[in-house]
């Protein structure tokens, strides 16, 4: 079968990532599927960042951009308007792809063409690049919005989305320097059909600076972006989806308080769960479980 060749725009930001963004750049050129455009916006870099990408530079397709360090966000929204493809890739630039991604990808939206959003599953490795676990969160396929409310299970590196998702719906918010990738394809599920297969599509580094890591911090952003979602895009889930939706991000946060020695804190929120709903199950057993701990 031959295969339509569009091309792919990937998307990587960078904010002093010298000692990993090489490893980036080449799993990009080692790509089996060439035609694509390799867009680094450099945040700001203080470090040897601008030396690394240097012999890179010299092939056509990666174009390097810089600005003033704004965050990730603005970052790509800069990438995103310069970028000329039928399809959109983000890559991290502490993170790689195994060599057959873009063109896996590119397949299944020719085998799939109602499919707007594709995604897989990472390989998680730690900072020298050792494998920590392939193990992944449950990822679902189709109108996601649901699942979407509960937790945010698109891995942003893995992805690969039509560009008339970010034409119609916009790129990244801005509103807060964490966790946009969720707020973006929260707001992509309202509207579009993601597809999720099971296949490892990137490393990803988790590293002690990554903001991510802040756990308390990172459900304080999500709570807001669901409620953002909620108030913005009333008409994606029932009444009622919304509701046991948002029981369960409660029961989520409510029972990792409990873990982390934060108990009544912890029983706080799973009392907002059981006000979203009160006929469930899973949300008593929860209350419970924190109670008795």
């Amino acid at each position: 079968m031959s295969i339509h060749r569009p091309l792919v725009s990937i998307i990587t930001p960078t904010y002093n990532r010298a000692d990993f963004i090489g490893e980036a750049v080449e799993s990009v050129l080692f790509q089996s599927f060439p035609d694509f455009e390799l867009l680094i916006v450099d945040d700001g870099s203080e470090d040897n960042t601008s030396e690394v990408l240097a012999p890179y530079l010299n092939d056509s397709r990666i174009k390097l951009f810089r600005q003033e360090n704004q965050g990730q966000s603005v970052a790509r929204n800069l990438a995103l308007a310069e970028a000329k493809g039928e399809f959109i890739c983000f890559l991290d630039s502490d993170n790689y792809w195994p060599k057959q991604k873009l063109e896996q990808q590119v397949r299944l939206f020719e085998a799939h063409p109602e499919t707007d959003v594709l995604y897989g599953d990472n390989v998680i490795i730690d900072e020298n690049g050792r494998e920590i676990s392939r193990k992944n969160m449950s990822r679902y396929s189709g109108r996601i919005a649901y699942q979407m409310i509960k937790d945010n299970c698109v891995a942003m590196n893995t992805t690969m989305a039509r560009r008339k998702c970010f034409d119609e719906m916009g790129g990244m918010s801005g509103k807060r320097r964490v966790a946009d990738d969720y707020d973006l394809w929260l707001r992509l599920s309202a509207k579009y059909i993601f597809r999720y297969e099971p296949e490892y599509w990137a490393w990803y580094r988790v590293m002690e600076d990554q903001i991510s890591s802040d756990k308390t911090r990172r459900f304080k952003v999500n709570e807001e972006i669901i409620r953002d979602f909620r108030r913005d895009y009333p008409d994606a889930l029932s009444i009622k989806e919304f509701d046991r939706g948002f029981a369960h991000f409660h029961l989520r946060k409510g029972r990792y308080l409990g873990s982390a020695g934060r108990k009544a804190e912890g029983i706080k929120e799973i009392g907002k769960a059981i006000r979203y709903a009160p006929l469930e199950y899973t949300v008593w057993r929860s209350f419970f479980a924190v109670l008795l701990k």
